[in-house]
């Protein structure tokens, strides 16, 4: 997804105000990661945005209870018995 953007024409400017000290934090993390400013931040707020989109359709089930209410409210499989391999994959931890 990012590869798709890198290669469209960079048309679009945008303008930030920041105090010296973040920008000099700023800097400091673009040379320590070998790009420039411009990249540093572009990348950056990228991964921040695609973070910001994917994170409400993630949750986590930390209980019995939680996960009773969760299959409560999808309803009862077709069959009567859940999909073993998805029963597995929903068990699996991170």
């Amino acid at each position: 997804m990012v590869m798709a953007r890198e290669r469209e024409a960079k048309a679009e400017r945008l303008e930030v105000r920041l105090t010296p000290a973040t920008k000099s934090l700023l800097s400091h993390a673009a040379q320590l990661k070998h790009t420039t400013l411009t990249d540093f931040l572009i990348s950056s707020a990228v991964r921040a945005a695609e973070d910001a989109l994917v994170s409400p359709r993630v949750f986590e089930i930390s209980s019995k209870a939680g996960w009773n209410t969760l299959t409560e409210l999808l309803g009862e499989p077709e069959g009567g018995s859940p999909n073993a391999d998805l029963v597995g994959l929903l068990k699996t931890k991170r």
